[in-house]
C-alpha cells in the first residue's frame, strides 16, 4: 500500500492483513457456538424434509396460484440473503421444504402462516385449571394479570397501542353467529377427499366454539381447549370474531376480542437484545394508518392488558404502560431466544402465507452423494493447486513462493468467514458454493501472474528488479482492479437474478473476488516490494528472471551497436 507521498509500507500493510486475520478468527473461537467449521448444505451433510400440508376454512383444494405464493414467501423467509441452501418445492398440493442438519423445528416454523392480530385480553386463566378458575370478565380485564406471563409485563420497555373499544365485539355481535356457526360441521363440507372433509370440520367445530360471541360458549371454551394438543384453527381465525388462544408456551388461555391491527400493516420486523430487561424482544414497525391507530388505542387503554396473536396462538400479552406517539415502534416480548426471535421477525418482516398449513412428520434426507462428490471435487482441486504450485515454482522460482503464501493466506481469510458467515446469517456451504470459491481462489492466481508478467515487461526495458517492481505495480494493480470489477459485476448479476444453489455459488465468487483485491494489496505486494528490497531476492537465478534480464542485455547491445554504426 502506498502513502500519500508515494513511499511504500510492506510492514504496516502486513500488520493490517494480520490483524484482520486475528479478528476474524478471535470470532471464529471466541463467540458464538465456538465451533470452527462451516456449515455445509444439503447436498454436503444431508438434512431434514417437511412436508407442508395446506388447510382451506372451507375444505377445497388450494389453487396452484396460492401455493406458487406460499413458496415464494417462504423462500424469502429462508433464502432472505439467498445462502441459507434450503429448499421450498411444490408437491400436488402440499409443499416440501429441506433444510440442512437433522432440526426439523426450522422447517416447521417457516411453515407459519404468520397471520398476526393485536387483540385486546378480556379474560386468561392458567391451561389446566379451568374447572376450578373461570376466566375473567370482559368488564374488568385489567383486574386480572395473568401469572404465566412476568417476562411481557416489566414495567417501561416498548409502549403497545390498543383499542378503547375492546370490549364491545363481545355484546355488539349477533346471535345469529352462534347459532348457525356449528353448521357447516356436518351438512356444509364441499365434496373431496375424506382428509379434506376432516380437515374442515375440525377448523368449523373449532370456530363454533372457540371463536363463538356467547359468553357461556366461551367460558366453556376455555375450560375445554387442550393447550398440548395441535390447533385445527391455526391461521384460520376470523379476525372480526373473539377468540379462546393458548399461550405459545401452553400455560394460559385466553379470551380475547376482535382484532384491532393486522399484521399485513406491519412495514419492518427486526430483532434485537433489550439490555435493560435483558431479553430478547422482536421490534415492529407499523405503517402510518396503524401507527395512527395504534396510537389512539394505546393512550385510551393504559393498565389494560392486549395479546399479539400469531396463528391464532398468544405470543405475547402485555400491559400497556402508557402511550405510544405515532410512527414509535413496538416490541413482541416473550420467552425468546436469539435464535427464535429472529425466525419470529423474518416471518413477520416477509408477509403471511396465503394459506395454513399443518407439517407432517421430519424426515431424514441422506448426503451420501453429495459428500462422495465433494471428496472427488476437494481431491481434484488439491491436484490442480499442486501443480499450479509446481508451474510458479518452475516458472518464477523463488516468487513462486510468495504466490503460494499468498493463496494460503487467502485460504485462512476465506475459511473463516465462511465459519462466521454460516453463524451469523446462516450460510451454508455446498457444491456450488464451493465451486465458487475455487474459482475465487484462481482468479487470485491471475492476479498474481499479471503483477510479476507486468515486472517482467520493466526489466525487459533494461530495469533492475528493485526499481521493476514499483513500475510494474503501478501498471497491473489498474489491470488488476479492472479483472475484479467486472468478475464481481457478474457475480452480482447473477446473484440478484439467480435463485437456489447458483446464488449460493454468486455469493462465494463475489466474496472471493473482494477478498483477491485485499490479499493482493496488503499481502502480494508488500512482500514482493520486500523482496526487490533483498540482495538474495534480486538473484536472477533465485528470482527466475535471469532470462528477462538476459533479453534486456540483448536489448541494450543491439541498440548500442545501432548507435555506433548511426554514427
Amino acid at each position: 500500500m502506498a502513502s500519500p507521498s508515494g513511499a511504500v509500507r510492506p510492514a504496516r500493510s502486513l500488520v493490517i492483513f494480520g490483524l484482520i486475520v486475528a479478528a476474524l478468527y478471535a470470532l471464529v473461537f471466541f463467540t458464538g457456538d465456538k465451533s470452527p467449521t462451516p456449515k455445509l448444505g444439503i447436498d454436503l451433510q444431508g438434512g431434514t424434509r417437511v412436508t407442508l400440508t395446506a388447510r382451506t376454512p372451507d375444505g377445497s383444494t388450494p389453487s396452484q396460484d396460492s401455493l406458487r405464493r406460499a413458496q415464494e414467501i417462504i423462500e424469502t423467509r429462508v433464502n432472505g440473503l439467498g445462502v441459507s441452501g434450503s429448499e421450498v418445492v411444490i408437491d400436488g398440493d402440499n409443499l416440501v421444504i429441506t433444510v440442512p442438519g437433522d432440526d426439523s423445528s426450522q422447517a416447521r416454523t417457516l411453515g407459519q402462516t404468520a397471520r398476526l392480530y393485536i387483540r385486546p385480553v378480556l379474560g386468561s386463566q392458567a391451561a389446566g385449571a379451568a374447572q376450578t378458575a373461570p376466566p375473567t370478565t370482559p368488564e374488568a380485564p385489567a383486574a386480572e394479570t395473568p401469572a404465566p406471563e412476568p417476562a411481557t409485563e416489566a414495567p417501561e420497555p416498548q409502549n403497545r397501542p390498543f383499542p378503547a373499544q375492546a370490549q364491545e365485539p363481545t355484546t355488539e355481535a349477533p346471535a345469529a353467529t352462534t347459532t348457525e356457526a356449528p353448521a357447516p360441521d356436518a351438512t356444509q363440507v364441499p365434496e373431496g377427499t375424506s382428509q379434506t372433509d376432516e380437515a374442515a370440520a375440525e377448523i368449523a367445530a373449532a370456530k363454533a366454539t372457540r371463536q363463538s360471541t356467547d359468553p357461556a360458549v366461551q367460558q366453556q371454551a376455555m375450560a375445554s381447549l387442550d393447550c398440548s394438543a395441535s390447533d385445527p384453527l391455526q391461521g384460520n381465525d376470523d379476525p372480526t370474531l373473539p377468540l379462546v388462544a393458548c399461550s405459545t408456551d401452553g400455560t394460559t388461555v385466553y379470551l380475547l376480542g376482535p382484532s384491532i391491527i393486522d399484521g399485513q400493516e406491519i412495514a419492518d420486523a427486526t430483532s434485537a437484545f433489550n439490555s435493560q430487561q435483558a431479553r430478547h424482544e422482536v421490534s415492529l414497525e407499523f405503517k402510518s394508518d396503524a401507527s395512527n391507530t395504534w396510537a389512539q388505542f394505546t393512550s385510551a387503554n393504559i393498565g389494560k392488558q392486549a395479546a399479539f396473536t400469531l396463528d391464532s396462538k398468544v405470543v405475547s400479552a402485555p400491559v400497556i404502560q402508557g402511550a405510544t406517539p405515532a410512527g414509535s415502534a413496538t416490541s413482541i416480548t416473550g420467552n425468546f431466544t436469539a435464535t427464535s426471535a429472529k425466525e419470529l421477525a423474518n416471518t413477520l418482516k416477509y408477509g403471511s402465507l396465503p394459506l395454513s398449513f399443518e407439517a407432517s412428520e421430519a424426515e431424514t434426507v441422506s448426503a451420501t452423494l453429495g459428500l462422495a462428490s465433494l471428496e472427488a471435487g476437494l481431491i481434484a482441486g488439491a491436484i490442480g493447486l499442486v501443480l499450479v504450485l509446481l508451474y510458479c515454482l518452475i516458472y518464477y522460482r523463488m516468487l513462486g513462493i510468495l504466490t503460494a503464501l499468498s493463496l494460503i493466506l487467502s485460504g485462512l481469510l476465506v475459511y473463516a468467514i465462511m465459519v462466521l458467515l454460516g453463524r451469523y446469517i446462516g450460510f451454508t456451504l455446498d457444491l456450488a458454493g464451493i465451486a465458487g470459491l475455487i474459482i475465487g481462489i484462481g482468479m487470485t492466481a491471475d492476479s498474481f501472474v499479471v503483477y510479476f508478467e507486468r515486472i517482467k515487461d520493466e526489466m525487459r526495458e533494461g530495469r533492475s528488479f528493485r526499481s521493476a517492481v514499483p513500475r510494474g505495480w503501478a501498471r497491473a494493480r489498474r489491470t488488476i482492479l479492472s479483472g475484479n470489477a467486472v468478475s464481481f459485476i457478474a457475480a452480482a448479476v447473477l446473484y440478484v437474478l439467480a435463485v437456489g444453489q447458483v446464488r449460493g455459488f454468486a455469493f462465494t465468487l463475489g466474496l472471493t473476488t473482494i477478498l483477491d483485491v485485499v490479499v493482493v494489496f496488503l499481502v502480494t505486494h508488500p512482500l514482493v516490494h520486500l523482496a526487490s528490497k533483498s540482495a538474495f531476492w534480486s538473484k536472477p537465478s533465485v528470482n527466475g528472471l535471469g532470462a528477462v534480464t538476459e533479453v534486456a542485455r540483448e536489448r541494450k547491445t543491439a541498440a548500442a551497436s545501432a548507435q555506433v554504426k548511426e554514427s
